[in-house]
C-alpha cells in the first residue's frame, strides 16, 4: 500500500513557522483524506442508534474515586479497571470494579472498596461485595481474571500501588486472599495484567505491567520540576523524571504458587513505563507471545520462542517487528493495548492508544513477522489527535462479521481546560466503524455514544446473552456506564455464535485457543482471551457476527495443547459449550 507522505503525520508547535508549501500540501492531502473518508462512509449503510446507557436501571451503583479533583500526583490519575466474568458459572457474566482512593484515606477503612456485581439474569445486578469476601482498599487500578487452579471457578487478580491482590474463587459465591500463599504480592505501581499460558502446560501464568517508583506517602511536589509541566502548564510529575518498575512474570507452578521469572527471562530489563499488556500468537506458530504498550519509552513485543517441552525463551522484537514506535520512529506514550484479525486475513492485528498530541496506533500484521502502522491510512489517526485513548478493544458490535474498534478517552490533567488548546479533561469515546476495506469511519454519536467524561477502563459484556456485545467503561470521579447494544436495524437483527469453551489438557479456560467459524466461502477467526484493553478484563466468549445468513457454519478449534476440535453444522444465534476433546482429532 501506498505511504502517505510523511507531513501527514508530523505535529509542529508553532504551525505558523511552516514553510507556505508544506502548508498546502498538508491541505490539499487533509481536504483528500475528508473526501476519501465521506466516501467510505457512504458506501455502506448508515448506522442507526445502537447503544442505550442503562447503568441506572441496571442497579449499578458504584462511584470510581480517583484522588483530588486536581489529580496532583501521577497516581491519582490512573484508576479505572473493570473485570467481566461470570463468577458463579451460572451462565450469565458479573462485573467487578477495581476501586481507587484519596491522599486522605489511603488504604485505611474509610477508603472505597471494590466492588462486585452479580448478574441477576433480568437485566439487573445486585451489589454482592459483602458477602463475596473481596475487600481490597487503597491506590488500585486494574484486574485480571483466570482460572488460574483449573477448578471450573474463575479466580480474580487485582492490581494496586505498594502491593497486588489475588483472590482465589470457592465456588460458593465466596473468595479468599491467597496473594501471600501463591506468591504474587508484588509490590511497586502495578497497572494492567493478564493470564496466558506461554509454556502450553496447561496452567495459566501472570503478567503484570508496572509503571513508575513513586511513594504515595511522598510523591514529588505538583509542578515542582522539568517534568511537571505540560505545554507549560503545572500537572503532576511524571513518568519522565521518575524511575521505571520492571515489569513482573509469574510461571503457575500447578499447586498454588507462582515464582517470578521476568529478570530471568529477560522481561523489561531497561524498566520501561508499563500501562498495557496482551497475550497474543502473532506468528501463528501456537505459542503466545507478548505485547506490553509502555509510556514515554518504546513498547515491547516478545516473541515466545519456547521449544515444546523445553525451558521458557523469549526474544523482544519490538523494533524489528515495527511496534516499538509510531509511524515515522518517534516515541509514543503507549496506553491500551488489544489484538485482532480486522482484515480477517488469518493473522492477528495489533491496536494501541496513545496520549494527546498523538494518534493511536493500527499495526497490520503483514504475516512475517512485521507490522505496518496503518493508523492514517486506515482512517482513525486525524481525529484521535486531540483526545488521550486508555481502553480499547477490537469488537463485531453489528453482528456483521468485522471486528470494529472501541476506544475509551479522557486526559490526564484537568488542567488543560485551563487554557484555549483544544484540548480537553473530559472528552467522547469513540466507535470506529469496520468498513470492510481496510478502514474505518468514526459513528460513536450516531451509535449512541453521547457525553463527555474522563474515561478509563473498558470492557465487553453481553450481560443479557442476546448475542449482541454491551460494553462497559469506567470514569473517573464518576459512576461508570453500561450500555445496552440494542441492535436496533430494520427487519430481523444480524445472526450471531458464542462459544463457552473448557479446557482439558489446555488450562480449562482455553485461553489462547484459537476459533474458527467458516459460512460458506467466509472465514472468521478469534482468539480466546480475557485480558487487555486497559486494566481491564472482557467477556471470554468467543463472538462471531453473520450479518442477515442464518446458514449452520462449521467450528474449529486449536487448542493450547495442539488438539483440534470440529463441529460441523452448527446453527447460529445460539451459544454452545464445547469441552475440549469432545470433537478432537489430532493434528
Amino acid at each position: 500500500m501506498k505511504k502517505i507522505p510523511e507531513v501527514t503525520f508530523r505535529r509542529s508547535r508553532d504551525p505558523r513557522r511552516l514553510p507556505i508549501p508544506c502548508i498546502s500540501a498538508i491541505l490539499v492531502l487533509l481536504a483528500v483524506h475528508a473526501w476519501n473518508l465521506a466516501r467510505a462512509q457512504n458506501s455502506v449503510p448508515s448506522l442507526t442508534r445502537r447503544f442505550v446507557d442503562v447503568t441506572r436501571s441496571s442497579g449499578i451503583d458504584f462511584h470510581l474515586t480517583a484522588g483530588g479533583p486536581e489529580k496532583e500526583y501521577i497516581f491519582e490519575s490512573l484508576e479505572g479497571g473493570v473485570a467481566v466474568f461470570d463468577y458463579d458459572r451460572d451462565g450469565w457474566e458479573d462485573i467487578l470494579f477495581v476501586n481507587g482512593t484519596t491522599m486522605q484515606w489511603g488504604d485505611s477503612a474509610q477508603a472505597p472498596l471494590a466492588r462486585l456485581y452479580h448478574n441477576r439474569h433480568d437485566g439487573t445486578f445486585e451489589d454482592v461485595t459483602t458477602s463475596s469476601g473481596i475487600a481490597v482498599r487503597g491506590w488500585c487500578f486494574g484486574a485480571a481474571v483466570a482460572d488460574y487452579d483449573n477448578d471450573g471457578f474463575d479466580d480474580l487478580f487485582i492490581t494496586c500501588l505498594g502491593r497486588n491482590y489475588l483472590y482465589r474463587n470457592l465456588g460458593n459465591g465466596k473468595f479468599m486472599d491467597v496473594t501471600d500463599r501463591a506468591g504474587v504480592r508484588g509490590g511497586g505501581f502495578s497497572t494492567s495484567a493478564a493470564f496466558g499460558d506461554y509454556d502450553n502446560d496447561g496452567r495459566l501464568d501472570l503478567v503484570v505491567a508496572r509503571y513508575v517508583d513513586v511513594d504515595p506517602k511522598a510523591p514529588p511536589a505538583f509542578g515542582s520540576g522539568p517534568f511537571c509541566t505540560y505545554r507549560g502548564i503545572p500537572v503532576y510529575c511524571g513518568p519522565r523524571g521518575l524511575p521505571g518498575e520492571r515489569d513482573l512474570l509469574y510461571h503457575n507452578n500447578g499447586d498454588g504458587t507462582f515464582t517470578e521469572l521476568g529478570q530471568k527471562l529477560g522481561i523489561d530489563p531497561k524498566r520501561d513505563y508499563g500501562l498495557g499488556v496482551v497475550w497474543t500468537d502473532f506468528d501463528n506458530d501456537g505459542r503466545l507471545d507478548l505485547y506490553i504498550s509502555n509510556d514515554s519509552t518504546p513498547s515491547l513485543l516478545y516473541h515466545n520462542i519456547t521449544p515444546p517441552g523445553g525451558p521458557a525463551h523469549f526474544e523482544e522484537v519490538g523494533v524489528e517487528a515495527g511496534v516499538a514506535y509510531s509511524a515515522e520512529g518517534h516515541l509514543q506514550a503507549g496506553m491500551g493495548v488489544d489484538s485482532g484479525d480486522y482484515d480477517g486475513d488469518g493473522f492477528f492485528d495489533l491496536v494501541k492508544t496513545n496520549f494527546s498530541d498523538d494518534a493511536p496506533n493500527l499495526y497490520h500484521n503483514n504475516r512475517d513477522g512485521i507490522f505496518t502502522d496503518l493508523t492514517f491510512e486506515a482512517g482513525i489517526g486525524n481525529l484521535s489527535r486531540t483526545t488521550t485513548g486508555l481502553g480499547v478493544l477490537f469488537v463485531d458490535l453489528e453482528n456483521r462479521g468485522l471486528l470494529d474498534i472501541v476506544v475509551a478517552n479522557g486526559h490526564m490533567n484537568p488542567q488543560v481546560d485551563s487554557q484555549p488548546m483544544g484540548i480537553h479533561y473530559a472528552e467522547p469515546n469513540f466507535l470506529f466503524r469496520n468498513l470492510g476495506n481496510g478502514k474505518f469511519a468514526e459513528v460513536g454519536k450516531e451509535a449512541g455514544f453521547i457525553g463527555i467524561a474522563v474515561n478509563r477502563g473498558l470492557a465487553l459484556i453481553d450481560y443479557d446473552n442476546d448475542g449482541f456485545t454491551d460494553l462497559i467503561f469506567t470514569r473517573l470521579d464518576a459512576p461508570p456506564l453500561l450500555l445496552h447494544n440494542i441492535a436496533a436495524k430494520p427487519g430481523k437483527p444480524n445472526h450471531w455464535l458464542m462459544l463457552d469453551l473448557q479446557g482439558t489438557r489446555s488450562n480449562r479456560d482455553g485461553y489462547g485457543a484459537r476459533v474458527k467459524v467458516t459460512q460458506g466461502s467466509k472465514e472468521q477467526l478469534r482468539e480466546v482471551r480475557c485480558n487487555s484493553s486497559y486494566a481491564s478484563a472482557s467477556d471470554p466468549r468467543p463472538h462471531f457476527g453473520f450479518g442477515p445468513s442464518d446458514r449452520a457454519v462449521d467450528v474449529e478449534i486449536r487448542w493450547p495443547s495442539g488438539a483440534i476440535d470440529t463441529i460441523k453444522n452448527v446453527a447460529v444465534d445460539q451459544l454452545i459449550h464445547v469441552i475440549e476433546g469432545s470433537t478432537q482429532k489430532q493434528p
